[in-house]
């Protein structure tokens, strides 16, 4: 019994493993090949007294998703955004599938909790010392792949100049 339960133990860890690397692998893809889309930032304090410097990212365009939601909008879809030659991203509408897409259309997985909506990352971390450095982000860069799936990737100004620290 001992002698399988060990065997029980080292495949549970392996498959735990194995999952986390593909995990990794998805997001590395993700970066790789998705494509950037800028969102634009509505203003917020970028700081937290108990986790350091950060910036907590509001998007504008979450603001105007509420517009598109009513009684028969599911807590969890597909944004449809149109980028601009920018690569900035307007909301164009809400959808329950991921497809049917147009040309230069992006989609990217909400969620809403709490009548708040989710659209990508909600954070932003940065080294002690560089909040005057960010507090010039204008838009959100997120890598978004062929499923909705969405990665931060940075922050950039208003010039759409990617902001690096020092």
């Amino acid at each position: 019994m001992k002698k399988y339960s060990r065997i029980l133990i080292i495949a549970n860890l392996l498959l735990l493993v194995g999952y986390f690397n593909w995990s990794v692998f998805k997001k590395e893809q993700t970066l790789k090949d998705g494509q950037l889309v800028l969102l634009h930032l509505a203003p917020v304090d970028p700081r937290s007294l108990m986790q350091g410097d950060y910036m907590r990212l509001n998007y504008e365009i979450n603001s105007s998703l509420s517009d598109f939601i009513d009684e028969q909008t599911t807590t969890r879809g597909y944004a449809i955004l149109k980028t601009d030659s920018n690569q900035v991203g307007q909301l164009i509408r809400l959808q329950n599938t991921l497809t049917p897409l147009n040309d230069n259309e992006v989609v990217i997985k909400y969620k809403i909790v709490d009548n708040r909506v989710f659209l990508g990352a909600e954070s932003f971390f940065f080294e002690e010392g560089q909040d005057t450095l960010y507090q010039k982000a204008t838009y959100g860069g997120l890598k978004v792949d062929d499923k909705g799936q969405s990665l931060l990737v940075g922050l950039y100004d208003e010039n759409l100049q990617h902001i690096q620290p020092k």
